[in-house]
């Protein structure tokens, strides 16, 4: 129900708006935000793009996904987006692979820790995505894994973004053949849960709604 670790191919983008000086949200995740098994097109940072444009919003989002993706790798690559992007907002969208690669979760904390801590001295506000491992890693493990999150969010101040398959990873035809990565017909639910997240974040001066 999280991301694959096998598929490791990078799949990187950015969905502009056309204005350079717009704000920016940057999304760091793993195979659940880099369009799967899809076309960029579909994946919901692609229709957030176009949910922020419908709405008159003037950001721009920069997809810095990447399919098999970890904490570490992302903490890695953090700093020279935050340098490069200037994000006003990081979606941080880890954890899945490290929870699935049964890596210490301690070093998932703590890289965690670090890129919300890179993110906030950026002067980035930060949306943590909840991530979920299944239960077969042992009651111990997997309760502190999952945790993690919560934890983290009451540290910081983050937001906390709900486990983005929570709502559809037993619906029919909203997951993919392996029941680990959500199909293109699923992005609209999961962009409506980061939605309900992100939205109050936006500033007004930002936006010029109609």
């Amino acid at each position: 129900m999280v991301c694959n670790v096998v598929h490791a191919a990078p799949v990187s983008s950015a969905v502009q708006a056309g204005n350079e000086a717009a704000p920016v949200i940057a999304v760091f995740g793993d195979s659940l935000s880099a369009a799967y098994g899809m076309e960029i097109s579909q994946s919901w940072p692609s229709l957030l793009q176009q949910r922020l444009i419908q709405n008159g919003y003037t950001y721009h989002v920069f997809n810095s996904s990447i399919t098999g993706e970890t904490t570490q790798g992302g903490l890695t690559r953090l700093q020279r987006v935050l340098d490069q992007q200037k994000p006003d907002i990081v979606i941080l969208e880890l954890g899945g692979n490290d929870g699935l690669r049964g890596l210490p979760i301690e070093t998932t904390r703590n890289n965690l820790s670090s890129m919300i801590e890179q993110s906030q001295a950026a002067g980035a506000a930060v949306i943590l995505a909840e991530m979920r491992i299944p239960p077969n890693y042992g009651r111990s493990y997997t309760e502190k894994f999952n945790e993690t999150y919560t934890l983290l969010t009451e540290q910081y101040g983050v937001s906390l973004l709900p486990f983005l398959l929570e709502e559809i990873f037993l619906e029919e035809g909203l997951m993919q053949a392996d029941g680990i990565h959500p199909t293109a017909e699923a992005q609209p639910a999961i962009l409506e849960q980061v939605w309900l997240v992100l939205q109050p974040l936006l500033t007004r001066q930002d936006a010029v709604i109609n």
